[in-house]
């Protein structure tokens, strides 16, 4: 990148027709900009994201050896690669380039024109400010993770992960609780159909079980997550259970017999509108020792 003090500016300013034009004052924003610091021209143009109007820059850029850009004009959304591709073109770092937006943040938002144009300017210093301390960057190509973490074993995540899986990915779906199915797994009937909370869900939780590229992982919470897009890693704890998981058959005899303290201390089957209650037996209490002192 060439240092601040030999750097060379470009300001160029769009009509855009009358969508600016109608607004500010762009001869007087010309003149403004060819006059702040490391500002080598300035100029405008009807429509500057035209052919003619990139050809413009590219041929300014050769001519007067510009070697930064500031395109003031619509958003970056639609033309800043445009403006980055004619630096491209030219030879010159498409980094070294600052867009300003003076279409649907000022012209489009302001009725009076001076207030209009005295905003554009300040737009304009801070993009030229700025620019002069853009670095040349360069693109790199890295490995990229392709496997992919579901937060959440909701009816959402079962959906995200069931349809990754099925496009090749290697899923890893945490959910916090014990069982997945979140909030859904307690509706009866979903809005606004009514139609059963368990027929379009449980049918899913299988599917997430058995599918051979979803790896899931309940009862855990993602603690720790660094990297960068495509390389991500990821630190999960485990939260202990202490069954196995391979051996269990969700039968909840275990439950009956568990020593620990649970609430509810009855289990509730609900069938045909009755409620069955099976109390948990209390666990037997020791006597307390007794101490003997000897004088």
């Amino acid at each position: 990148m060439p240092a601040n003090d030999t750097c060379r500016i470009g300001v160029y300013i769009c009509h855009c027709g009358l969508n600016i034009a109608s607004k500010v004052d762009v001869p007087a924003l010309e003149q403004y900009a060819a006059s702040l610091p490391k500002v080598a021209m300035a100029k405008t143009y009807k429509f500057m994201c035209s052919d003619p109007g990139q050809q413009l820059i590219k041929d300014d850029l050769a001519a007067h050896k510009l070697t930064h850009l500031v395109v003031a004009s619509c958003s970056p959304l639609m033309h800043e690669p445009t403006f980055r591709g004619v630096l491209q073109d030219a030879g010159v770092n498409p980094y070294l380039y600052q867009m300003v937006n003076i279409r649907e943040q000022v012209s489009w938002v302001t009725k009076d024109l001076g207030r209009a144009t005295q905003k554009a300017r300040l737009l304009i210093t801070a993009a030229v400010r700025r620019v002069a301390l853009h670095e040349s960057l360069q693109r790199s190509t890295v490995s990229v993770n392709p496997n992919v973490l579901v937060v959440g074993a909701g009816i959402a995540g079962i959906s995200a992960a069931l349809t990754l899986a099925s496009a090749g990915k290697q899923v890893y779906l945490v959910e916090r609780e014990p069982s997945i199915g979140g909030h859904m797994a307690h509706f009866d009937k979903t809005f606004p159909t009514l139609d059963c909370a368990a027929c379009i869900l449980t049918p899913k939780m299988t599917q997430v079980g058995k599918h051979k590229n979803i790896h899931l992982m309940a009862y855990s919470e993602v603690e720790e997550v660094s990297g960068f897009i495509g390389n991500f890693t990821v630190k999960v704890r485990r939260k202990a259970s202490y069954v196995d998981t391979d051996k269990c058959t969700g039968c909840g005899t275990c439950w009956e017999h568990c020593p620990g303290r649970r609430v509810p201390a009855v289990r509730v089957i609900r069938k045909d509108a009755q409620v069955i209650g099976r109390t948990k037996p209390a666990p037997v209490q020791a006597a307390a020792p007794t101490i003997a002192s000897h004088a």
